[in-house]
């Protein structure tokens, strides 16, 4: 895996992916950015949340859960202190389908949070991870 980081002006930077995707990350005006694109460590956090859902997603569909969205809210806390890692992340998993059965969506969560998803995984090494989910019935 590749990534590439192109310093543009101000604290903005562009990053590019190794699969060819972009993104503009941007710094808040106090620190010389102008706001314009997330900052690094939200990118790491939408990257997590990201990781999370997919896994979560394709482990139902492999369990034959009926599931038609998947949105994960993520609120976190940094150290406060440098380096200001995080310390807590708590993953909200909103579910919808027919009929999702709530044992089989506490597995799909579980099984991402504990073996597939590698940018939570590392993320556990220093902040405590934690999970809850709801079903919305379509």
């Amino acid at each position: 895996m590749k990534a590439r980081i192109k310093w543009k002006n101000g604290m903005s930077f562009l990053a590019q992916s190794g699969s060819g995707h972009a993104v503009l990350m941007d710094g808040p005006p106090e620190a010389g950015g102008k706001n314009s694109g997330p900052r690094p460590m939200e990118m790491l956090l939408m990257g997590t949340g990201g990781c999370a859902a997919f896994d979560v997603v394709l482990i139902l569909k492999k369990s034959r859960q009926d599931i038609s969205d998947c949105v994960v809210e993520i609120e976190a806390e940094r150290a406060a202190q440098e380096p200001k890692v995080f310390v807590r992340i708590h993953f909200h998993f909103i579910l919808t389908g027919r009929k999702l059965d709530p044992p089989q969506v506490a597995r799909a969560i579980t099984l991402s949070a504990e073996k597939y998803c590698s940018a939570s995984i590392m993320l556990g090494k220093t902040a405590q991870l934690t999970h809850d989910f709801e079903i919305v019935e379509a």
